[in-house]
């Protein structure tokens, strides 16, 4: 069979970026799992299912796709697509204090030919670290479209979602028993949301399993078991997260963000996104909710998002759609 766009990735979670952008795709696509984990995990994507014994370079031969669209950075120059097709990178996140500019070039740099950019700040990067030959386009974060000019649900529904601990640093060890302490039995609703990698990893794994089996008894408390954030994202008055992704989603919205500063990182710091603190309090969400950021924090805020450039009209995953259409003509 001939799809002329196939999508690659080997974590269930990175299935929303291609499913915000395939929407706006008008030629056939599907997606092929790099690894076990992302077999079968979208309705919305057609999946291309290896034949027993089949390798993924074979597969891609039988698909014969005109792009590969990569948002991972798994074996650059490992895989045969990624000297014989055209191939564009798409974060699945654009993560604002991680470093992940500087992974992305250097495990990318030789296999990519277009480079997808959330937003200014990541193009300019782009632009000098890539070859002279790769195209550097920015697009925003078509997973963060659905949230502008979302209306805020003013439901008291907190989501505490931070990055993940062995790639991230972020601050989910120091922080995840404690939020549980700030919110229980209260009357918020918390949305707790551990990175999909705290989850099957440790030490995070560990962390996860004792906050989960406390949550069984926490009437106002949810383990949130979506496979992706975007839901969760469109229901939450207040997000409480660290520099993890969901933090760029989430400047799509008007809502106030809290960061915990208490990294595993000590090499980074917590950008001025929005509120900072080393420790949760409930006075402090109980304002933030109720009158949201002060002005000082809306100024930092605005002046963060200007900096990183990134185009939040609602069009994201259009403008992606238009760039990776353009490879197959």
């Amino acid at each position: 069979m001939m799809v002329p766009i196939l999508y690659t990735f080997d974590r269930p979670f990175m299935r929303k970026t291609y499913e915000a952008i395939d929407r706006h795709v008008d030629v056939e696509s599907a997606f092929l799992a790099l690894g076990p984990e992302a077999e079968g995990c979208s309705d919305a994507l057609r999946e291309v299912e290896r034949e027993p014994g089949e390798s993924i370079d074979a597969a891609v031969e039988r698909v014969d796709p005109a792009v590969v669209v990569r948002n991972h950075t798994l074996d650059p120059g490992g895989f045969a697509f990624d000297g014989e097709r055209t191939v564009v990178h798409v974060r699945h996140g654009a993560s604002v204090g991680r470093g992940e500019v500087g992974t992305t070039l250097g495990r990318l740099r030789d296999v990519v030919d277009v480079a997808l950019a959330p937003g200014e700040r990541w193009g300019e990067r782009y632009r000098e670290g890539f070859p002279d030959g790769v195209t550097v386009a920015v697009v925003g974060v078509p997973e963060a479209d659905a949230l502008v000019e979302a209306d805020p649900p003013r439901e008291g529904r907190v989501l505490y979602a931070p990055t993940n601990h062995n790639y991230g640093g972020g601050s989910y060890l120091h922080t995840a028993e404690h939020v549980l302490d700030t919110f229980a039995d209260t009357e918020y609703e918390l949305l707790f949301r551990p990175h999909p990698m705290d989850r099957r990893e440790e030490p995070g794994k560990s962390v996860t399993e004792r906050c989960r089996e406390r949550i069984a008894s926490l009437p106002n408390v949810t383990f949130d078991e979506g496979g992706t954030p975007g839901e969760s994202l469109l229901s939450a008055d207040v997000l409480v997260s660290d520099y993890s992704g969901i933090v760029t989603e989430w400047l799509h919205t008007d809502r106030p963000l809290i960061q915990l500063t208490a990294l595993d990182a000590d090499d980074r710091e917590v950008p001025p996104a929005g509120y900072r603190t080393d420790r949760l309090d409930l006075e402090t969400v109980d304002d933030l909710y109720a009158h949201g950021p002060p002005e000082a924090v809306r100024e930092r805020r605005a002046a963060f998002r200007a900096d990183l450039g990134i185009p939040m009209d609602g069009r994201a995953g259009e403008r992606a759609a238009t760039e990776v259409l353009a490879c197959t003509r």
